[in-house]
């Protein structure tokens, strides 16, 4: 992968470690840096050894100063847009990206289309267990509501930009 590679870590709240791969940069726009992973790239889970390969090209937009990332699948994922919010993505250099995930997710489904958030009971759980200060929470949950609308409605980047980047790993 050489200089294209961008290592992507992704921490709990207590900088516990939860997922961690390595992806393609693709490059960036107005919405912010765009990642690919062809069939096959390998995703980690947490400190153990649990690993899994993708069965579907995907891209990740990791948006500038915004508190969510936005994964786009193609078949056969069954969802073709899966936003994680997290804290804003910080780019330790060029080659790796972090971010925390916050537990909400707000995911559009391929067949229907439909918008659902997720997690929402892990949200409110780990609030205590994680001791998530009130802006967090609020940036947590207006970042959810957001992404819900934009899904919904056809906010760029999730009516057709992503596609472009998508055809770049396909």
């Amino acid at each position: 992968m050489g200089e294209r590679a961008v290592r992507v870590v992704v921490r709990k709240f207590d900088g516990s470690l939860h997922w961690h791969h390595t992806m393609l940069r693709l490059g960036q726009d107005e919405y912010g840096v765009w990642l690919g992973a062809p069939v096959g790239t390998i995703y980690g889970k947490g400190e153990e050894s649990e690993v899994y390969a993708t069965q579907e090209p995907r891209v990740m937009l990791f948006p500038r100063d915004a508190w969510w990332t936005a994964m786009f699948q193609e078949a056969p994922a069954r969802l073709d847009v899966y936003c994680d919010v997290t804290t804003p993505p910080e780019w330790v250099h060029t080659g790796e990206v972090t971010t925390v995930d916050l537990d909400l997710d707000v995911c559009r489904t391929r067949g229907d289309a439909s918008v659902y958030i997720a997690d929402e009971d892990e949200f409110a759980s780990y609030q205590g267990r994680y001791g998530y200060p009130p802006h967090v929470i609020s940036h947590a949950e207006n970042a959810a509501e957001w992404l819900s609308a934009a899904l919904r409605d056809g906010t760029e980047p999730f009516a057709t930009r992503y596609r472009a980047w998508l055809a770049q790993v396909s």
